[in-house]
Formats: C-alpha cells, structure tokens, sequence
C-alpha cells in the first residue's frame, strides 16, 4: 500500500475527503480534519498539540510532510496526520464522526493487507522465472550502441561503459514491466555533457529493449532535469561537488518521467555517463564505484521515494 488514495464521505453524504492511504495507515490535513469534526483548523492544531504535549503519542512516527500542488498550481510542504492522531482528536472533540471514520478506516486498511498478502504470495512463486530473466542479453546494449557507432561520439568508449552495467540496466527493464518485485567532496572543473549526447545515449540504448515507445519524449521536463544541476542562485551553485550533479540528475530524471517508456533505464545510463565523463565512475585501481545491484537499487529506491524522502 503505497500513497494510494480513497474518498471518504459520512453517512449523511454531507462531508467528503480524500483520504490517504500509505505506511500502513491514514493521512489526513488539520484541514481536512476540521472539516471532517467540524471544528476550527486552529481548535484541530491545538488538540494534536495537546496529544504530542503531553505525550499520548510521538510525534516524528505518526507525522510527515508532502509536497502538495494548491489551486494556485505552486507547490507547498503540508503535514499530514496518521490514523493515531486523527482518532485522539476525534476523542477530544466529541465528534460524531470520529467513530465512523475510525471504522471505514481499519476496514479499508484490512483490506489493504489481505489483498497484499495475496499479491505477494504471487510474485515469490514467480521469483525464480523472474531472476532468469535477468541472466539473459547481457550484451545488448553493447551490440545497440555498435549498431549506432556512426552517429555516436566515442561509442566504443559508451559500448565498454554500458555493457560493464547492462545487468543493472536490464534489472530495471524488467522492474518497469512489473516482472520483478519491487554530499560529495569532489569540487573542479566539470564536463558538462550537452543534451545532444544523452540523446545520443538514449538512441542507442533504444534498440536492446522491446518496446516501441522507449525513449519517446512525453513534454520538455528532460531539458530540466539536466539543466537544474548547474543552477547558480546568488552567486552560489546550488550544487557544488560533481557527486551532488550527479544524484541529483539521476533523481530528476526519475522522477520528471520524461518519457513514455524507460525513464529508470535512463537516468541511471545518464548518471553512468555523467560519472564516467567527469572521471568519477572509477577508483584508482580502475574498479567501478558502483555496481550493477546497488544501481538498480538506488535508482528504484528514488522511484518509489516520497518527495519529502529526497535526501
């Protein structure tokens, strides 16, 4: 159960929510909660005061942080409230709703857990299939990019690079078609890689994988996400070591989706080759700092990451 959300109305049909599922739990806005017990936004903050002053309940397990769009189209931090708050005001303002949201909620959270249950119960008997999966066409992104070599700058030097982590790549093929479950120090001079040579990446990644819509545009975001790294803001770059470029470029092209298809596969090639261009894929003895599983795992940890979790 993963940010999922349900619309919650009382049994008079004269109060509707939209109600957040995620970590086990509901969330809701002092907002929402006032709306919900029919009381004032600062008669609701005063009371989950009240339940952290005086230790009813801790407030860093049954609190987080969102980043909301408004009306406005701006984007805003807003806290939400898990089901352990909402029910303690509810018992504090007597409300006649408190009980009934209660129920609707345990019930849906219940549901929730069967229905995973079962679902996982499914993906580890299809595990080992899965796993084999991964042994095959390790070298197709090598033989893509050779096919591509008249259009590719240094593509033997991009063939070596990528086939040393086509494992890792392919991880991530599979995760996308759900066949698999789910501050740096170094300050100089950079490489700045154009966009034409990630394109040119993305071109030749395309053919290693079956789909007809690898690598599509879906907007303009992708010019963000390898522009925003070298943003300078009063006279500062706001990301100054090489290492910082890098996460960050391999978490804006996550998470911006740019693409119809093979947006992880993607900006962990990017990251690759950012790295490699900046000399900081390889340690002394020539060995890669980063492996094919860690990644993978990096790159699906940001893809299902919460905004508030970014660092």
């Amino acid at each position: 159960m993963t940010n999922q959300v349900q619309i919650y109305k009382t049994s008079e049909q004269d109060i509707q929510l939209e109600v957040r599922f995620d970590e086990d739990s509901v969330w809701l806005t002092q907002q929402q909660m006032a709306l919900l017990f029919e009381q004032t936004k600062q008669n609701i903050s005063l009371h989950i005061n009240n339940c952290f002053k005086e230790k009813e309940l801790i407030k860093d397990s049954v609190v987080k942080e969102s980043l909301t769009t408004a009306a406005d189209e701006k984007q805003y931090w807003t806290k939400y409230y898990n089901l352990d708050v909402i029910i303690s005001v509810g018992y504090r303002v007597k409300s006649k709703h408190g009980t009934q949201f209660r129920q609707w909620a345990t019930k849906r959270l219940k549901d929730y857990l069967v229905e995973g249950y079962v679902i996982n119960q499914k993906r580890l008997a299809e595990l080992n299939l899965e796993l084999k999966h991964l042994k095959e066409g390790i070298s197709i992104l090598h033989r893509a990019i050779e096919h591509q070599a008249k259009t590719i700058v240094d593509a033997e030097q991009l063939a070596a690079l990528l086939e040393q982590f086509s494992e890792g790549l392919l991880l991530l093929d599979d995760y996308d078609h759900d066949t698999l479950d789910k501050q740096g120090k170094t300050r100089r001079e950079m490489v700045r890689v154009s966009k034409d040579r990630y394109l040119q990446l993305i071109e030749a990644m395309r053919t290693g994988f079956s789909s007809d819509v690898f690598g599509i545009p879906k907007d303009d975001s992708f010019d963000s996400s390898i522009n925003t790294i070298y943003q300078v803001f009063g006279g500062f770059e706001l990301y100054p070591t090489l290492e910082e470029k890098a996460a960050m470029l391999l978490y804006l092209i996550v998470k911006n989706h740019s693409f119809v298809d093979g947006n992880k596969r993607i900006a962990a090639a990017c990251f690759l080759y950012f790295m490699e261009q900046n000399g900081l894929l390889y340690g002394p003895n020539g060995t890669a700092i980063i492996s094919n599983d860690a990644l993978a795992s990096i790159t699906l940890f940001i893809a299902v990451s919460k905004p508030d979790e970014m660092e």
